[in-house]
């Protein structure tokens, strides 16, 4: 059956996220990370796959990040194969340029004579920590969309030490990956021999999921009473103590956004904070830049052979490969590209997974009767928290109020950005190929 008729998806439209969908709309409310600032260089345009809906992304010679629909009003012609001119656009078929705010300036065979009765739709786009963020709500007319303000965080706008930022694709719906994230139960068997895992971790009569002003706080209670808390922030943020990749660092103090690229993959954004500075900060980053070139082997062509039953995961060479993301690519994506919730059984260690669930139908049910929706803020308070872990630094530290504005450090395995930006930039007769 195709994915358009399963009745599953007619019954979750939270798993949605086309421009036309339920889910899709919700999404499309809130600012969304869709690409690296680092791999936008200015005058370059690039094709952009995301939320289902094609884009064209470039940079402005001034800098600044531009986002403008994916096709040329004049006949449909792919606009990122054109070329930058200022913060302009030209298309590469018979020469229309276009403006940051998607008017037509220029039909060159026309004499301009109807310009402005052409534009393309433009939409807000902000560079902020290595991140390009977007704004794809608002009408579907020519011209900028109306945005809200873009949401900031102070922990890692202004931090001792640095900020690394990362990411990964992952071809399952982003709802799994989001789920997932408030799930501790799965530590114990998926992440097994991570430094931070143990027997009982996520032991669902010690876990706890409430609604916060932000969404929902998550928490686990070991036996000894340490806590660790998560928080998760509607609709997709996670705020979080990320698992351990580096001994020195120990948990990572993580913010994670899960973005559709359509209803089947998605992207993981991250930043981590890492308050380290001096001689660790310099060890650390020089590790995690010798970790980009070690990795070599793409996670996401292992899971398949796995799943496919052609390699068993302990013969991967954990050196090789980013392992967390691996074991969890297995678990998800071995759900189904869709994960099929009508035959699911929850249990007590299913809290987080059952919090969000409500949220999401809650706020989507608002959304198709147009009556209010919660209007989501977070407070200074919602932090995560966690125990500290045997043979790693305290690295820890809110410090905004006096420190500087942190380096941003891209730390993706360059086998990986290859993978992403393929997925990312799979658009228009690329994807029809398919």
């Amino acid at each position: 059956m195709a994915i358009e008729e399963r009745p599953a998806l007619r019954a979750h439209p939270e798993v949605r996220s086309g421009c036309d969908t339920l889910g899709g709309r919700y999404l499309r409310s809130f600012w969304q990370p869709v690409f690296h600032t680092a791999d936008l260089a200015p005058g370059q345009a690039t094709p952009l796959h995301i939320m289902g809906q094609d884009f064209t992304l470039y940079r402005g010679d001034g800098g600044t990040p531009i986002l403008v629909d994916a096709r040329c009003p004049h006949r449909g012609a792919q606009l990122s194969a054109g070329w930058v001119d200022g913060d302009t656009l030209r298309c590469f078929y018979h020469g229309w340029r276009f403006g940051a705010d998607g008017a037509c300036l220029e039909q060159p065979a026309e004499g301009s004579a109807f310009r402005d009765k052409v534009g393309i739709r433009s939409y807000p786009a902000r560079d902020y920590l290595g991140l390009i963020f977007a704004y794809l709500g608002g009408e579907a007319s020519p011209g900028s969309a109306d945005a809200p303000e873009l949401p900031r965080y102070p922990e890692f706008d202004r931090s001792a030490g640095f900020i690394e930022v990362d990411s990964y694709f992952r071809a399952c719906s982003a709802f799994q990956n989001l789920e997932n994230a408030l799930d501790m139960s799965h530590v114990e068997f998926v992440h097994h021999d991570n430094a931070a895992s143990f027997t009982g971790i996520g032991s669902g009569l010690q876990l706890a999921a409430n609604e916060s002003t932000w969404g929902v706080t998550y928490r686990y209670t070991r036996p000894d009473g340490a806590v660790r808390v998560q928080q998760f922030g509607m609709p997709n943020i996670f705020y979080m103590t990320a698992l351990p990749t580096d001994a020195e660092i120990g948990w990572q103090e993580s913010l994670f956004w899960w973005v559709p690229i359509d209803d089947t993959k998605h992207m993981q954004f991250s930043l981590h904070r890492v308050p380290a500075t001096g001689a660790a900060a310099a060890s650390i980053r020089a590790r995690r830049e010798r970790r980009r070139t070690t990795i070599d082997l793409a996670h996401q062509d292992l899971c398949d052979r796995i799943l496919a039953g052609e390699l068993r995961l302990r013969d991967v060479d954990p050196e090789r490969v980013d392992l967390v993301r691996l074991q969890d690519d297995i678990a998800q994506i071995g759900q189904g590209r869709i994960a099929d919730r009508d035959r699911e059984r929850l249990g007590r260690g299913d809290v987080g997974v059952i919090a969000i669930r409500k949220l999401w139908q809650r706020e989507l049910n608002a959304l198709e009767r147009a009556t209010p929706q919660t209007e989501w803020r977070r407070t200074p308070d919602i932090v995560p928290s966690a125990w500290m872990l045997d043979g790693t630094a305290r690295l820890t530290g809110r410090d905004a109020a006096t420190a500087s504005a942190p380096d941003i450090v891209d730390v993706r395995p360059h086998v990986e950005v290859e993978v992403q930006l393929r997925a990312l930039r799979r658009t228009g007769a690329l994807a029809e190929s398919d």
